[in-house]
């Protein structure tokens, strides 16, 4: 364990001081060979030169001045050595003068070639894989590599825009889905009254100019033709509206528990004498207070305790929790339950078998989860094992 520390240190150093320590090293083992390159060369042209000094003279000055007497050895004249010593002699200049600036120049260029294999190869092939498959807008990887130096921050930046591009794909496909069903909604909803319309103006033509039909009936049809415009209109005040909602930001004020129990227990009083259906609602006293949008907030709740009471076969329950950093409404009926899942029931416009508020268009569950979405809560729907539907809504506190 305590080996592999340093080298954990080596790997996660600054460019800059890698670079550094790659080229000191190498400068300094091309010195060394430099050196003991240079000692030998030097040592063998001293015995190439050995071989042309007067040996015998040499060592009577020896004994005649001492052992410690030392002299060099004359470099002998290019006329005076074989080809073959002249080649050494030459060699062992060249070497002794030249070696320290070859190897430096090698040893510069092994730090650079270890430098790059080492430091920046890995992650520059992390960062160009990646980047290919961004353009080929496939975003399912990730960049693995994982040192802290500046090309482990460059590869986590690079791995934090893939999940931001992730995650705006799946918003950008799931708005597109929805502009599907919306337009299918439109289709659908403007189409039903217009074929009654249509019809309805067609049996008129026909028949009125004859009087094959009398006025009451006339009048009938007319009625019903004003009810289908009404309709259209409804519709179209609905998609108004829904634009509106999803642009609308909170409008934050501080709202108190006991306000906000007087606010439901108002509503819940409305609709057990609409929907001739009992209420409890369990509010524990509080003394937090909950920082939100007041209006928004309501209108969610009166959302689920309209659904609630006309699904409901004789009660509802009404649970309201109110803190500091989080307000909770769980409404709890007896009826039926939930036949299809949330996703699909929490969708703008959807219609079949839907505990919504809203009777043109079907979007108060879609209206209730985006509201709870917009104070960085959910919506959360489930059925009972001892049946009924439970629908809860958070929001948590915003700044």
């Amino acid at each position: 364990m305590g080996d592999g520390i340093p080298m954990d240190k080596i790997r996660n150093l600054s460019v800059r001081k890698t670079i550094i320590l790659y080229m000191a090293a190498a400068l300094f083992v091309s010195f060394l060979l430099s050196a003991v390159i240079a000692g030998i060369a030097q040592r063998a042209q001293m015995h190439v030169w050995w071989n042309y000094v007067d040996q015998e003279a040499y060592f009577k000055a020896v004994q005649r001045e001492g052992p410690y007497y030392v002299t060099d050895i004359a470099r002998p004249a290019e006329q005076e050595m074989t080809r073959s010593d002249l080649f050494v002699s030459e060699l062992c200049d060249f070497l002794q003068t030249y070696t320290v600036l070859i190897l430096s120049m090698i040893g510069s260029c092994a730090a650079v070639f270890l430098f790059f294999r080492n430091k920046l190869k890995k992650p520059i092939e992390e960062l160009g894989r990646a980047a290919k498959k961004i353009a080929e807008n496939q975003l399912d990887f990730t960049i693995s590599y994982e040192n802290k130096d500046e090309m482990g921050v460059l590869c986590r930046e690079f791995e934090r825009m893939r999940g931001e591009l992730a995650r705006n794909n799946q918003i950008l496909w799931k708005t597109i889905e929805e502009e599907k069903m919306l337009r299918a909604a439109i289709a659908h909803d403007i189409r039903s009254p217009l074929s009654v319309l249509k019809g309805y103006q067609e049996m008129l033509t026909e028949y009125l100019p004859n009087a094959d039909i009398d006025m009451e009936q006339a009048m009938e049809m007319l009625s019903e033709s004003r009810r289908q415009i009404d309709r259209m209109d409804a519709f179209v005040e609905t998609m108004r509206k829904l634009n509106s909602l999803e642009s609308r930001e909170p409008v934050l004020s501080e709202i108190s528990a006991k306000e906000l129990e007087a606010e439901i227990r108002a509503e819940l009083a409305v609709l057990e004498k609409e929907y001739g259906k009992q209420s409890i609602l369990q509010a524990p006293a509080s003394k937090e207070s909950f920082f939100g949008d007041k209006e928004m907030i309501l209108e969610v709740t009166e959302n689920l305790l309209s659904n609630a009471f006309r699904y409901s076969q004789r009660q509802i329950v009404v649970m309201i929790r109110t803190g500091y950093s989080e307000l909770s409404v769980c409404v709890r009926d007896d009826g039926g339950g939930f036949e299809e899942d949330a996703e699909k029931i929490t969708e703008a416009f959807h219609g079949r078998n839907v505990k919504d508020s809203l009777k043109h268009a079907g979007i108060g569950m879609y209206i209730s989860r985006l509201y709870c979405e917009k104070h960085g809560g959910n919506l959360v729907l489930k059925n009972e094992e001892q049946g009924g539907a439970v629908v809860t809504a958070t929001f948590r506190r915003i700044g």
